[in-house]
């Protein structure tokens, strides 16, 4: 086997040990899949200027958001279905954050539930919610996080009408997984992933038993977000979620400089700038593109954090220098997850924690909480 070097080669061995359909879940994007390919181009436009003849042997990977201190300014972002990338996925990457001094950030669309999380785990975890026409089970699900003791609520504000992603649909993705003609070859070929998930707690979609009925395919659980997400969601919205939620509350998917400045106006404590990782709005810009103008546009209102793209520490650095606080990872942590579980997650992030001290050095760095946009070569 060939040594693993970058979230690149990680990908490829999760695409070899994970179904198909749920490896094309976490790979893949909405409709034509320009924004998710626009992610990738964006990063790669940026340019590093190299600076020599600099002390740079005691450099600081460390940061806080929102309060609460981080080994490196990096954070695992909310994915749906998790636990079937690798059996007990979620309890795997919050167990492999903590470790790592990261915040984990648990999704309302996963597969083990909060509370099986909480229990497999010493260190408080974020949580993602999302807002439902049964707004007594939004509620219910708030309640949850803070008997949990969830250091911090996240909000996500681009999903309350969900773009196709034309592969979930022809790979017929199933949860709970089902056996058929057509995905039998593929699942027999991966006996360990059969294993690690036939092990798990939980196979079904864990925040949501006792509630979701009938989403048992992928076409009839975009029927269901269809009939249970919240498409009236708004601004006025957000003091009802604080009479619940005292604690931290970070808003997912601002792409807009004035839907940035809503969330100041309203007290958020921070803002993800984020656009879903390619898996919503395709057309829309790259998250790292529009970084800048929502940076310039809180003005310090409120902590910036980047989602959707990411996938070295060069990534990272590029994000820090443009303004954000801290990135988020989803795509690299799953595939570091299918590729080997918990440690493969301790992986992925030990990569970008070494690309982004690597990089720091190079460009005479010495603080990633103090990253300078003239790092950025302008010419």
């Amino acid at each position: 086997m060939k040594p693993v070097t970058n979230i690149a080669d990680l990908r490829d061995l999760a695409r070899r040990r994970v179904p198909r359909a749920f490896f094309e879940y976490a790979d893949r994007g909405a409709y034509d899949e320009s924004t998710l390919r626009e992610n990738r181009s964006a990063f790669e436009r940026l340019r590093f200027r190299q600076r020599v003849m600099r002390d740079v042997d005691n450099r600081s990977l460390a940061t806080t958001v929102m309060g609460q201190a981080l080994s490196m300014p990096l954070a695992i972002a909310p994915t749906g279905l998790t636990g079937l990338q690798h059996g007990s996925g979620e309890i795997h990457g919050a167990r492999a954050a903590a470790k790592a001094g990261i915040p984990f950030c648990l999704s309302t669309m996963s597969i083990c539930s909060i509370e099986q999380v909480r229990a497999a785990t010493d260190t408080p975890f974020w949580f993602q919610v999302y807002v439902m026409r049964d707004r007594g089970f939004t509620r219910e699900l708030i309640r949850r996080a803070r008997t949990a003791e969830c250091s911090a609520l996240m909000l996500t504000v681009d999903l309350t009408v969900q773009g196709q992603r034309h592969r979930e649909i022809k790979n017929g993705l199933s949860v709970p997984p089902k056996i058929t003609l057509r995905n039998l070859f593929d699942i027999a070929s991966k006996p360990r992933w059969a294993w690690n998930v036939l092990r798990a707690p939980s196979r079904s979609f864990g925040n949501l038993d006792g509630h979701i009925q009938g989403a048992d395919s992928l076409t009839t659980l975009a029927q269901w977000i269809a009939s249970q997400f919240d498409p009236t969601l708004n601004w006025n919205d957000l003091a009802w979620i604080r009479d619940l939620w005292p604690g931290k509350l970070i808003l997912k998917g601002i792409l807009d400089a004035e839907d940035a400045r809503q969330a100041v106006a309203h007290g958020v404590d921070a803002i993800v700038v984020s656009n879903h990782g390619g898996r919503q709005l395709d057309g829309a810009p790259a998250s790292i593109d529009v970084l800048p103008s929502i940076v310039d546009a809180v003005a310090g209102g409120t902590e910036v954090l980047l989602d959707s793209g990411i996938t070295s520490g060069q990534d990272l650095l590029k994000a820090l220098a443009l303004g954000a606080r801290a990135g988020l990872i989803g795509k690299a942590f799953l595939y570091g997850l299918g590729a080997g579980g918990e440690a493969g997650v301790t992986q992925a992030i030990e990569l970008i924690r070494r690309e982004l001290s690597v990089t720091m050095a190079l460009t005479g760095t010495l603080d990633a909480a103090k990253v300078s946009p003239d790092i950025l070569w302008r010419g």
